[in-house]
């Protein structure tokens, strides 16, 4: 077809720039009824109406109007999911499990970020419930609580993904991060590590208060000690990132070595801890970059232990020993539910699962 003009179809028509429902009828030669019923209730029409209509589909390039269908039906296509973060893997390979559970109901998916800020936050709950959506799949920031419930009074559906701190009328999925973080640092004492460092996410993110509250379970903390202070199994030092990012991570392990550098220039390993567990993946990648760049060695000098188990770790030059959230699976669950028929509220929660690779082994001292 040229660019700015139209084509022509095999029974000798004009194909329209933006084809309609007439158009399609009129290439496949039923009734404008036969189409609706073939795109809305198939079963009512025959194989050989079906398969004709699909084809003038195909032939034409027909889209539906989500706006029209849901004047039609009552019922839009359009789900919105809200994130905190869309450079970050673990809710892009979430938003997969979604996107496939959604097609299969032929919902699109409309992704946006908040940027982990609640004044944007509740600027796209209203604009989303305002587009009149069949619902909204969110990772809530702390404090969001009161704008989901107006979403959810204006009569919009709503499912919170990644979070447990959630109203008891409102669904939820979520991952236990405290158990998590208890694994990550269980293997590490396991392994004999006695000076480990934990570089955490910030800490109005609900994500890295429970991460934080697993690790110092693990090391044997109690409710109101010091990180430093406190009775533990291990010397624990949190150091709290400005975001989850590689470049933060980078800009932590940088700052660590330059503590350890001595007067000649070279790095004191004996000054390093022997182990660093970091909230999540992205981390992990910054500060292994930086130490390789050192030629400080993982795991002989430094374990690195990470969280999440997105695709990229696995495929480090020293593949990363992790926590795995079902990312697909939790996507897919919160699509799920809300897509349901059932007004029933339901909360679950997915158990971590430790995967050590090579990056974990026992401190110097111990080899």
């Amino acid at each position: 077809m040229a660019e700015g003009g139209a084509g022509t179809s095999e029974r000798g028509m004009q194909i329209p720039l933006r084809a309609g429902v007439k158009d399609v009828a009129r290439e496949a030669g039923v009734s404008v009824g036969t189409v609706s019923n073939v795109l809305n209730r198939p079963d009512q029409v025959s194989p050989e109406a079906r398969e004709r209509v699909k084809s003038a589909v195909r032939k034409l390039g027909y889209v539906r109007n989500p706006h029209a269908q849901a004047l039609r039906t009552g019922v839009s296509p359009l789900v919105g999911v809200a994130v905190l973060d869309l450079l970050n893997p673990f809710f892009m390979e979430a938003a997969d499990g979604m996107e496939r559970r959604l097609a299969e109901d032929a919902c699109i998916m409309a992704l946006t970020s908040t940027h982990s800020d609640p004044e944007i936050e509740s600027h796209v709950l209203r604009v989303l419930s305002g587009q009149g959506v069949r619902g909204i799949l969110l990772t809530p920031t702390d404090g969001a609580m009161k704008e989901v419930r107006k979403t959810v009074a204006r009569g919009t559906r709503v499912v919170l993904f990644d979070t447990t701190a959630t109203p008891k009328d409102v669904s939820s999925v979520s991952v236990d991060d405290k158990r998590g973080a208890r694994l990550a640092i269980e293997h590490l004492l396991g392994l004999g590590h006695t000076r480990i460092a934990f570089f955490n996410g910030p800490d109005r993110v609900r994500q890295a208060r429970d991460r934080q509250a697993g690790v110092e379970q693990a090391v044997g903390l109690k409710a109101g000690e010091s990180v430093k202070g406190g009775r533990a199994r291990s010397a624990l030092d949190v150091v709290h990132l400005d975001s989850f990012t590689a470049e933060d991570g980078r800009l932590a392990a940088e700052v660590m070595l330059e503590n350890a550098r001595q007067a000649d220039g070279t790095i004191d390993r004996m000054q390093l801890p022997t182990a660093i567990f970091c909230a999540n993946d992205q981390i992990a990648l910054g500060v292994t970059q930086v130490l390789q760049d050192h030629r400080v060695r993982i795991p002989r000098d430094v374990s690195v232990v990470g969280f999440d188990d997105t695709e990229v770790a696995s495929q480090l030059s020293t593949p990363l020993t992790t926590v795995r959230q079902p990312m697909e699976e939790l996507g897919w669950a919160a699509a799920d539910i809300l897509l349901s028929d059932s007004d029933e509220v339901i909360h679950r929660r997915f158990a971590p699962e430790l995967v050590v690779r090579e990056s974990t082994a026992p401190p110097r001292a111990a080899q």
